[in-house]
């Protein structure tokens, strides 16, 4: 097919700029230091120390995510769009390039990723062969390693091919893996809390109209045009967040093994699935449920900062609430918040989220204790899934999953291309930690 041979030659055009830049920066600074690190840092799992490198995104305390340099609303502004929102392979085409594609570019990816997406039999007897209440994140992790019988990558390289064209079997990988996944989660879905009744891909639709359709919220087999504007708001916005958050770092890890991309990817999703990372948007959403239960509805603003002052003085934290890099609103909340405005929600799950942004950041600055009193993308994303019917807690990381593979596959195919050794950094008993900390007084 054309998109193959135009997708892979507009990679082995960056791919030989990304190796003289990487070749250039190791003989030009390979000895200098860029930073020291800190006791506090080394015991408190390595935050800030800028030990990794990630070309996909950065995020900026005061700016938020930037794709590619580019920030949430050039990323809606400038990618081709299929609605009011962009086609969400466009992303993952500027992740992949660096480069925000042609409209005929993404089409073209769109219309490729149609032919991969058929799920071989064996990954539904997985499923099928697996409890339906085992939790949505085991079987998409399951059925994602099972689909390692086919690597591409793992094939290549134990016929022999040299390291230098490794990233070539991994992106064809990537691209299968790509195409499956959401046909992988909306199975789950249907499987897990529906009548499991699948409803098929569409070559009709777009990537994200795609899988809004057969996720089927409403039971209906009628594609909601807004619920398919969020799930390619949502795709979008969830797809990266720079390499060193547990699921992108667990991912990025592996596969420096020269593990393929099922290995790396399933090692990935169960880091995703840990309540401090991609299980956070299903925590939030509880505690605002939990309000609204607790006073039957929408409280008195004045009762909900006793409530709220209440929950902080037993201990707790807020949930949607702070982030370990920002230090203002995220800029993916403030998305999710523009689209429920001009879409109109007022669902009292809404209302909620609208409520708290107005409380709990005075709260919060008031405790004098919290560097970021702001609210995060958990904050908002469970909630507008919440709206539209999608009411399964725990299958919001699937879904978060679903999108993180997008940067997660573009970082690695990024790893293969310039040849980004093996990861082995040092460990440290803490009496060696103490030496060192006396000895640098």
């Amino acid at each position: 097919m054309k998109l193959k041979v135009s997708l892979f030659q507009r990679m082995e055009d960056v791919v030989d700029k990304w190796r003289k830049e990487y070749k250039s920066v190791l003989e030009s600074y390979g000895e200098q230091t860029i930073a020291d690190v800190k006791v506090s840092q080394v015991l408190g799992g390595m935050r800030d120390v800028p030990a990794l490198v990630c070309e996909t995104s950065v995020v900026d305390p005061y700016e938020g995510i930037k794709f590619r340099g580019y920030s949430i609303d050039e990323v809606i502004k400038l990618l081709p769009k299929v609605s009011d929102f962009p086609y969400v392979l466009g992303l993952w085409y500027l992740l992949l390039t660096g480069e925000i594609p042609s409209k005929d570019e993404v089409e073209e990816l769109e219309e490729y990723i149609k032919i991969r997406e058929r799920l071989p039999k064996y990954v539904i007897e997985v499923l099928r062969n697996t409890p339906a209440n085992t939790h949505p994140m085991t079987q998409f992790a399951m059925a994602i390693l099972a689909m390692q019988r086919e690597s591409v990558f793992a094939k290549s390289y134990y016929e022999g091919m040299s390291k230098r064209d490794l990233w070539k079997p991994m992106l064809e990988d990537c691209i299968n893996l790509i195409a499956r996944a959401p046909v992988i989660a909306a199975y789950i879905y249907r499987r897990t809390y529906r009548d499991d009744v699948f409803v098929k891909p569409n070559e009709n639709l777009d990537y994200g109209a795609n899988f809004a359709n057969m996720l089927n919220v409403n039971d209906d087999f009628v594609l909601d045009k807004d619920f398919a504007d969020l799930i390619r708001l949502y795709l979008i916005l969830h797809s990266d967040h720079e390499g060193g958050n547990v699921s992108a770092h667990t991912c990025f890890n592996i596969s420096s093994a020269l593990s393929d991309i099922y290995y790396s990817v399933a090692g990935g999703m169960c880091g995703l699935a840990g309540p401090l990372h991609g299980n956070a948007s299903s925590e939030s959403l509880r505690w605002i449920l939990n309000i609204l239960k607790f006073f039957n509805g929408i409280p008195p603003k004045d009762k909900l900062i006793e409530y709220i002052n209440n929950h902080l003085a037993s201990g707790k934290v807020i949930p949607g609430f702070g982030h370990a890099v920002l230090r203002v609103t995220d800029p993916r909340y403030t998305a999710f918040a523009n689209f429920a405005k001009d879409k109109k929600l007022d669902s009292d799950v809404i209302k909620m989220v609208r409520l708290l942004y107005e409380v709990v950041p005075d709260i919060l600055k008031a405790t004098g204790k919290v560097k970021d009193p702001y609210p995060n993308v958990d904050g908002h994303s469970g909630a507008v899934l919440y709206h539209y019917n999608l009411k399964e807690y725990d299958f919001y990381t699937v879904m978060f999953g679903v999108s993180r593979i997008m940067g997660m596959t573009a970082q690695v195919v990024w790893a293969r291309a310039v040849g980004f050794p093996i990861e082995r950094p040092k460990s440290l008993p803490i009496k060696t930690i103490v030496e060192l900390a006396q000895k640098g007084k």
